[in-house]
């Protein structure tokens, strides 16, 4: 049997198992080798059959007899009766429903069963267990000569359909039967391995599949999750070096005169962040780096600072032409906002800002035909002569969404391009931005997702962080409240009183229509939907107020003008899905009202509540829940204790792993890389270990295997 024999070679599978194999990706033994289990159950191997009792799980090693194929007096239910002993005494086993067992297994054959004891018509009877193996299978000992080893780990692997735990692990001991684990190459360098004392690549498949104890698995998933972690990182420092082997257009810092003009001081992290980022620019080596920082905490002034220095600097390539800004947002209402935002700050300097979207193009400052909307005229124009004023360099600042990646959109002199809330945009995304030939644009990528060191490290490694902790003077943390049943007539007074004061309010509901989930009936109870809420909140709680709807389904036009009235409060109060999570700035909201707070995640929460912190009123987040579940609680109690997004990330990470943070489940990192996400220290020794191979051998001639498994990577993992 060979690593790269087909599985088919060696085993039957029907039409359905064949299928589901090259689904999954597993075509050969060596897939199969690498098809790890997800957990382990803990047996009592080390007792024999007169140690046992009643209840206990129990690992038995002996031999079979007395198999008899039966049919239940009663029910007639088929069944396989045996008479399981070792040296030391004898107890029953019962197989229900599976009549194969007594061809599958002969009388006199060694086997290992696992199961739990219980008591059956005064015998001690195992009813189903499952057969881990026999002689035949498993070899006489793999791993050693010594037979008083015991296997304590009973692997569990994923199932799918047609394929389960059981099928798992009778084919890989088959395999690990044959040795053919021994045949697999090692990936890790020598020193590698001794330095982190880490098993070679043939114990560490043995110790996945049959550890010994806990130790033995917990050494092997270390080894396998460095491993990947370590390839990771090399990918993502391979991508940045790739990236800024383009070059860049050098971009003067011109910051301060900027500055200047705000009607507001930077606080001290956002001056600091801002002479980082300009001096990366003024190199002619594009930057790659990821600006963090809370909700409310200034990210936007740094970008159109920088914006100012690049629209104002000179091209080398031609005279009395300038550098052009890229800047994508994540939904066309943040776009919007953005370009209206931007108008209002460049348009002393009588600089141009465009506008493109799915739904349209626009011009600012304005011309013969224009429009107007929160005072800011401006022109519609074809998306074709946008396009044509964005290659010839009329554009200073171009800003979009998607739309932006379209082959069709080429500027002149893209010197800088600022991707907000870039955790929403996969890297091909990114790259098929910013690598169009010639020079690379300086990139700098936005969120306020806050996210943990680890994932920084690895998911977001080719980018330099930089942080904003601070937020500016005036703001106020958000003061967060969990709901019950019996607080709703008092959160919806205390809601009352701050739009009597002139404030506004948003509600947020987690669908749109009532009855639009599956297995969710209309007038059901409890379930909220923003059309039904809005109905409800204008009838009942907040009579005689403004309220209006927001939500996807309506046309951007529609969302633009309910965002305008929001704005000029012609609007008290929005009920709105998550549709507002992300960058929506109105000063004058000052609570939000989260239902069915337990159907979103912790990080996305946080964004929400972040909408009522862009004013100097004292702002209120309460969240309402449905369910009694004690996860939910406690993820929602987290909520209400920790104000730092940065602390909050870190306890979500511990909590419910990195799976859950945007992007990440679906880059095809594997689960145990994900579980090593939560291991800083790992991480960093991984990183470190990244950097010093890629430096003293970049087209890693030395790691032949490191090298193979970074082309195969390439072609399942991408990152966000």
């Amino acid at each position: 049997m060979e690593p790269e024999d087909l599985i088919k070679k060696h085993t039957r599978l029907t039409k359905v198992q064949e299928s589901v194999l090259y689904k999954i990706g597993l075509k050969t033994i060596k897939d199969v080798l690498f098809y790890f289990p997800n957990r382990y159950n803990e047996s009592n191997s080390g007792k024999n059959i007169n140690e046992i009792n009643d209840g206990d799980k129990v690992t038995l090693h002996g031999r079979i007899s007395n198999l008899k194929k039966e049919f239940s007096y009663r029910n007639k239910i088929s069944m396989t009766r045996a008479r399981f002993e070792d040296m030391t005494g004898t107890i029953q086993i019962l197989w229900l429903h599976q009549p194969y067992i007594s061809k599958m297994l002969h009388d006199g054959e060694e086997i290992t069963i696992t199961g739990i004891v219980s008591d059956k018509n005064g015998k001690r009877t195992i009813i189903n267990p499952d057969i881990l193996g026999n002689k035949n299978e498993t070899g006489t000992n793999l791993f050693s000569e010594n037979k008083d080893i015991k296997i304590t780990q009973i692997p569990v692997y994923p199932e799918t359909r047609g394929l389960s735990a059981k099928w798992f692990y009778y084919i890989i001991a088959k395999i690990l039967a044959n040795s053919t684990h021994k045949k697999i190459k090692e990936t890790l360098p020598d020193e590698l391995l001794k330095k982190y004392h880490l098993p070679k690549i043939e114990i560490a498949l043995l110790w996945m599949h049959m550890p010994r104890d806990i130790k033995d698995a917990e050494a092997a998933r270390k080894r396998f999750a460095f491993e990947e972690i370590i390839t990771i990182e090399i990918e993502r420092l391979r991508a940045r070096i790739q990236y800024q082997g383009y070059g860049a257009y050098p971009i003067k810092d011109l910051t301060s005169e900027f500055v200047k003009s705000l009607p507001f001081k930077l606080t001290l992290g956002q001056t600091k962040v801002l002479k980082d980022v300009t001096q990366d620019c003024e190199k002619e080596i594009p930057m790659t780096r990821l600006l963090e920082g809370d909700v409310g905490s200034g990210k936007t002034a740094i970008a159109a600072a920088l914006s100012y220095s690049a629209i104002n600097t000179p091209s080398l390539e031609k005279k009395n032409e300038y550098l052009q800004v890229l800047y994508m947002a994540p939904t066309e209402i943040l776009a919007n906002q953005h370009f209206e935002s931007f108008a209002n700050m460049f348009g002393q300097y009588g600089k141009t800002i465009g506008l493109i979207t799915s739904s349209g193009c626009k011009k600012f400052p304005a011309k013969s035909v224009s429009r107007k909307r929160l005072d800011i005229e401006w022109t519609p124009v074809s998306k074709s002569q946008m396009l044509k004023w964005a290659k010839d360099g009329s554009i200073d600042i171009l800003i979009g969404t998607h739309s932006l990646m379209n082959k069709t959109v080429v500027m002149r002199h893209p010197a800088l391009a600022i991707i907000d809330e870039q955790h929403r945009f996969g890297s091909k995304q990114r790259k098929a931005l910013i690598s169009r030939g010639g020079k690379a644009p300086h990139l700098l990528s936005m969120t306020a997702t806050p996210i943990p060191r680890t994932l920084a490290l690895t998911i977001y490694g080719d980018l330099d962080l930089s942080l904003l902790t601070d937020m500016p003077p005036g703001r106020k943390s958000v003061i967060t409240k969990f709901i019950s049943k019996g607080e709703r007539e008092k959160m919806y007074e205390h809601v009352r009183s701050e739009l009597k004061s002139g404030r506004q309010a948003y509600v947020i509901c987690p669908r749109i229509n009532e009855g639009e989930e599956k297995g969710i009936k209309k007038n059901s109870g409890g379930l909220r939907s923003v059309n039904e809420e809005a109905k409800i909140l204008a009838s009942k709680e907040l009579k005689g107020y403004k309220i209006g709807v927001l939500h996807g389904k309506l046309k951007p036009n529609e969302k633009e003008d309910i965002m305008e009235d929001f704005l000029k409060h012609k609007i008290d109060v929005l009920v709105a899905t998550s549709v507002v999570e992300v960058g929506v700035n109105i000063p004058n909201a000052s609570v939000i009202i989260i239902e069915e707070a337990e159907r979103f995640g912790v990080a996305q929460l946080h964004q929400l509540r972040g909408r009522v912190i862009r004013g100097n009123h004292q702002p209120y987040c309460y969240l309402t829940s449905n369910t009694e579940s004690e996860k939910s609680g406690k993820r929602l109690t987290t909520l209400v204790e920790t104000k730092n997004g940065f602390q909050l990330a870190e306890a979500d990470l511990m909590e419910r792993g990195p799976g859950h943070f945007a992007g990440i489940k679906q880059s095809g990192i594997s689960d145990l890389a994900m579980e090593a996400l939560r291991n800083i220290k790992l991480v960093e020794m991984a990183k470190k270990e990244a950097k010093a191979i890629l430096e003293n051998d970049p087209e890693l001639k030395n790691y032949p295997e490191i090298k193979m498994r970074l082309e195969k990577m390439e072609k399942t993992m991408h990152f966000e």
